[in-house]
């Protein structure tokens, strides 16, 4: 398998990601109702998981990788390995 294991970086940003996005989850109310965090600190949050995001597609980048998009099988052709002709060449004719 070519797949590279993650860095310990990598792990550290998905374990924090993993537990802010429980944090969300856990403290969310229903619609209408006051949430228990302040506003300050419900857009701290967002910012911290932007730059967990950022830093992410940084490493993935630097280590040759995909970013973004949906994940892919091993033996799917990537866009850039997919050729579509419309039309055909013109033949070289030399008479």
């Amino acid at each position: 398998m070519s797949e590279t294991q993650p860095s310990t970086e990598e792990r550290i940003l998905q374990a924090v990601k993993m537990t802010l996005a429980a944090v969300i989850k856990d403290t969310a109310t229903p619609h209408g109702m006051r949430h228990p965090l302040s506003d300050a600190t419900i857009e701290d949050l967002r910012q911290c998981l932007a730059l967990i995001s950022a830093r992410e597609r940084e490493l993935a980048q630097a280590a040759g990788r995909l970013v973004g998009g949906q994940p892919r099988y091993a033996d799917e052709p990537g866009r850039a390995e997919q050729v579509i002709r419309l039309h055909r060449k013109p033949a070289d004719d030399d008479g």
